[in-house]
């Protein structure tokens, strides 16, 4: 069943995940209400362009927080791969684990890649900035690493 694209303006899809570290084991969004989610998707842990991300928002995380926006990465990796991330690059922010693609799945982001000749799907990195009321305020599909999360933190006002 396909389904539209998600647009700004949207009520963004609801979720919950596993989480380490974090308050709780799972993060939902609806627990996240009143605040500014930056929910950022990537396709695997400790690989070179999704940990040059996943750093770049741990270096902004203090100015995020400070603005009352809460970072999310999401991937299918499990909370075991993420927990070794997390530690490893010593990350500030939670990272939600979909496993099954539900969460990738709500927000469009699972693409048919070609690696190689090879045609697999996979997590297009995309990132959905969604606001205070729950409406998806904008979304960033294709994202290069380099300069994005400054590209966040401008739009955000930052």
């Amino acid at each position: 069943m396909a389904t539209d694209p998600l647009k700004e303006g949207d009520l963004a899809p609801s979720f919950s995940a596993g989480v380490l570290g974090y308050e709780s084991p799972t993060v939902s969004l609806s627990d996240l209400k009143g605040r500014t989610v930056v929910l950022y998707f990537y396709p695997k842990d400790d690989t070179p362009g999704c940990t040059r991300e996943a750093c770049d928002f741990r270096d902004a995380f203090e100015p995020l927080k400070r603005a009352g926006v809460v970072v999310l990465g999401v991937s299918r990796d499990s909370l075991e791969s993420h927990g070794k991330f997390v530690k490893k690059y010593d990350l500030n922010f939670p990272l939600l684990s979909d496993p099954d693609g539900a969460i990738c799945t709500a927000y469009g982001v699972l693409k048919e890649k070609n690696m190689y000749g090879r045609k697999s799907i996979g997590i297009e990195r995309t990132t959905v900035v969604i606001g205070a009321d729950g409406t998806i305020r904008k979304i960033y599909p294709k994202v290069k690493v380099d300069g994005h999360v400054a590209q966040i933190m401008s739009f955000l006002g930052l």
